[in-house]
């Protein structure tokens, strides 16, 4: 181009790729129940504490729609010893956490997540004779 010269306009032509978006959905899907920061926090201590003493040796976090699972195992490839589980939907009747064996018992049930670990937290006494 010289100078003085004006170009011609460029029109550019945008074609989508596959279907128009559909209708923005009303409500967002359910998230997923997780431990917050301070729950986190309360479970770390009693695992480092219990990993010290030698009875637990490792520990998996899951987080699912409907609860949040910290489990602890005693070697990697066994089940769970514990679970400590929160259930938002259990909030209201006997409480969000509970702390269930590797049998699936129920050991403690409540609406405060230390009280509820105390249960895990104490110290093994010797039966002597």
């Amino acid at each position: 181009m010289s100078d003085g010269e004006v170009s011609e306009p460029v029109t550019v032509a945008w074609r989508s790729q596959g279907p128009a978006p559909g209708p923005v959905p009303s409500s967002p899907p359910p998230a997923q129940v997780v431990f917050d920061r301070e729950e986190l926090r309360q479970l770390f201590n009693l695992y480092g504490r219990k990993v010290a003493d030698g009875e637990w040796r490792d520990y998996a976090l899951d987080f699912l729609k409907d609860r949040a699972v910290f489990s602890v195992y005693r070697r990697a490839t066994e089940y769970p010893l514990y679970r400590v589980e929160k259930d938002p939907r259990l909030a209201r009747r006997q409480g969000a956490y509970s702390v269930v064996t590797q049998g699936g018992l129920v050991l403690k049930r409540g609406h405060d997540l230390s009280k509820v670990l105390r249960v895990l937290d104490k110290p093994v006494r010797l039966v002597g004779g």
